[in-house]
Formats: structure tokens, sequence, C-alpha cells
């Protein structure tokens, strides 16, 4: 029988002891490994290394991205420690990790995106970029599935995209669609991410072998000081 000592509140103090800037927690129906429980970790970018990228990402965001993907991954694997300590059983599910096979392409075992959003941290923007409800798209995110009772799913915060286009208009691929997300679309509703991939993989070679770009990400007013509210501005 395992222990009930182990709260959501003490493993949220944990994960932020560990360098995380949020966490949300939900249950799901589409867990991995019979694990339906979700830990929703985020970590936030530095917005100083972001604003330097300008029509290209930069060496010094390359390693910054790799930085806090190998912070997130060491989160998720101290939390699952913890778990364990206490009797759950947990899978990690890594921060940036392509599983191309049966017939996923440019996907990982699970969507980070999706975990965050019915953890009720944020929603999905037209960049395809989770959007945090404080730091906007300038954050990296981490999933650890578990069987610790977790609560209900939410629904992701549709109102927090502006509409404004900024993100589409900057993309240098033409990849992002301009449509807005709809709770359970598919991605390619948004984003085209063959394009994607191609491009950046073209044209950032000299930067991680075009493993990065960044540019809609920096773009997006969500979270930063220039974020607008004007009701005018906002697509219809």
């Amino acid at each position: 029988m395992k222990p009930q000592t182990l709260t959501l509140e003490k493993l949220r103090e944990y994960a932020l002891e560990c360098g995380a800037s949020d966490v949300g927690f939900c249950r799901t129906e589409d867990g991995v490994g019979g694990l339906k429980n979700a830990v929703s970790v985020v970590v936030r970018l530095s917005d100083a290394i972001v604003d330097e990228i300008d029509g290209a990402p930069t060496h010094t965001y390359f390693h910054h991205y790799r930085s806090v993907n190998a912070l997130i991954d060491q989160i998720l694997l101290k939390l699952g420690l913890l778990l364990q300590r206490y009797g759950y059983r947990y899978i990690t599910i890594a921060a940036s990790q392509s599983i191309n096979k049966g017939g996923k392409t440019y996907a990982g075992r699970y969507s980070h995106r999706k975990a965050a959003c019915l953890a009720g941290l944020g929603g999905i923007g037209r960049n395809n970029c989770f959007l945090h409800r404080e730091y906007g798209a300038r954050v990296r995110l981490g999933t650890l599935f578990c069987d610790l009772p977790m609560p209900a799913p939410q629904r992701p915060d549709a109102d927090l995209c502006l509409g404004c286009n900024r993100c589409v208009q900057a993309c240098p691929s033409g990849a992002l669609t301009g449509e807005s997300y709809r709770e359970g679309c598919d991605r390619a509703h948004i984003i085209d991410v063959e394009t994607c991939s191609r491009y950046m993989h073209s044209a950032f070679q000299m930067i991680g072998r075009g493993a990065v770009c960044g540019i809609c990400m920096r773009v997006c007013p969500i979270g930063q000081r220039d974020c607008y509210t004007d009701e005018k501005e906002r697509d219809t």
C-alpha cells in the first residue's frame, strides 16, 4: 500500500527548488505506460537571450535552449526519484526528443504542450508555441507521468493568443498557417512542421546544425512588456 504523505504541494515545492518556474498537475486518458497522471514542468527562458534573436537564432540561444532542456530532464528525474521513494511509479518524457516511428514524425512520445494545457498552465498560440499564462511563449516544457492521484484536466486558455499574427508574418519559412488553435485540432491546422524543420536545417546550419530557430517565439508579445490588450487589435 502506497504511503499518502507525498502531496501535490510538496511535489510542486520540490520542483521549484530544483529550478522549475511553474508546475501543473492533471489526470489524462492517454498517458504513457499505463500511467495517466501528469506533472507538467515549465522553465522560463532568459528574456535577454531571446531578445537577441533577430531574423535568425544565435549561438547563445542554441546553447541556452540545450541547457534549459537538460535542466528540465534533471528536474523530471528528481521528481521521479522522489515519487519512487514514496512507492509510486513514474515515466519521464524527454524535454526535446523526436520519436520518428509508427507513422509519427517530428513528434515526441507525448505532447508537452498538451500536458501543460490540461494542467491549466496556459494555451496554444498561432505560432504553435505553448503560451504560459505569465511568461508567454518564452518557456520550455517537460512532462512526467506517474500513478500519484491528480486533479481532473482543464481546458486550454483560448484567450491568451491575441491573434496579432506577428509570428505568422515573421516566420521565414512560411510554415505557420495563421489559423487559431481549436481544442482537439491537429497541429497541421496551425503549422507545417516539415516545412519548418527543413527551413531550419537549410538556413541555420551554422547554429547547432539547424536544430533551432525561435523567431516566432521571439516576436510573440504575450507576457512581454509590449503585450497589448486593445480589443480592436484582436483578430476576429
